[in-house]
This record gives C-alpha cells, structure tokens and sequence, in this order.
C-alpha cells in the first residue's frame, strides 16, 4: 500500500521506514502477549499455591474419620512389623514394648523397693574422724578479675 501511494517517487526511505515501524508493531505485540502470558501463568500458580495451603476443613466428623482409618493402617503396620520381627528370629524388644507387653513391669519396682530393695547399709566409721582431717584454710579463692591486674 505505502509502495502505491508513494509510486514515481524516491521511495526506498518510505519503504523502509514503514517496514521498521511494521516491524515493531510485531514485536511489541509479541512482547506484550508474553507478558500477558506470564502474568496469567503466575496468577494460576499462586491460586494454585492458595488452594494447595487452604486445605480441608477440619470438623469434628472429618477428623474421626481420618482418626477410625488412621489408626486401622497402624494397627495394620505394627501387625506387619511384628510379623517381621518373628520370622526373622526372636525379636529384641524395646524398653516401651516390654512395659506395653508385660503390665507387670509397671509395679515391679515398687515391689522390689517394698520386698527390701531399699536397704542400704553406710559404714558410719568412715565418717567418725571428719573432724580430725586436714583441711586447708589458707588456700586462696580463686577470683578471674585478680588475674587481669597483673
């Protein structure tokens, strides 16, 4: 069109001017729809970012209802584990497991502290002559401000 227009005239100027003004028209255009599309791209993720934060609800019924299946697929673990433990020989337990197994571990030392476990005997002439030891007096206290006024 601006060849037409300009026909019978010096026009590779006017050519080439329009062509570069075209040009960069196209570009801002294409600058302008990437930005566009980096806009969009980064608003979908940070909805995607709230909706991933914002979660379910908690109420009273939702959480029984995770608690009730929860606890099935521990009671399924442990089964599982225990399994394991027996077919790999005799198991050595934990401290918790043997008090969670034999409930009379819970009193046994109560037991044994009542049965006499709590006789101690001193030998008290070890401390009959405390008075005759030799303690002394004249050794000076140790103070760190007295070592910096050297």
């Amino acid at each position: 069109m601006q060849a037409e227009e300009n026909l019978g005239m010096v026009m590779i100027f006017t050519l080439v001017t329009a062509v570069q003004e075209k040009l960069n028209e196209i570009v801002d255009a294409m600058k302008n729809r990437r930005e566009e599309e980096k806009l969009r791209k980064e608003k979908e993720a940070e909805e995607a970012e709230k909706v991933a934060f914002q979660g379910t609800v908690v109420t009273i019924e939702n959480f029984l209802a995770w608690k009730a299946k929860f606890d099935l697929e521990m009671a399924e673990f442990r089964r599982k584990k225990q399994k394991e433990e027996e077919q790999a020989g005799k198991p050595k337990l934990t401290g918790k497991q043997l008090f969670e197994r034999d409930h009379n571990l819970d009193t046994s030392d109560i037991q044994f502290l009542e049965d006499g476990g709590n006789n101690v005997e001193v030998d008290e002439s070890l401390f009959q002559d405390i008075e005759d030891l030799d303690l002394d007096e004249d050794v000076p206290i140790f103070d760190p401000l007295e070592m910096d006024s050297d």
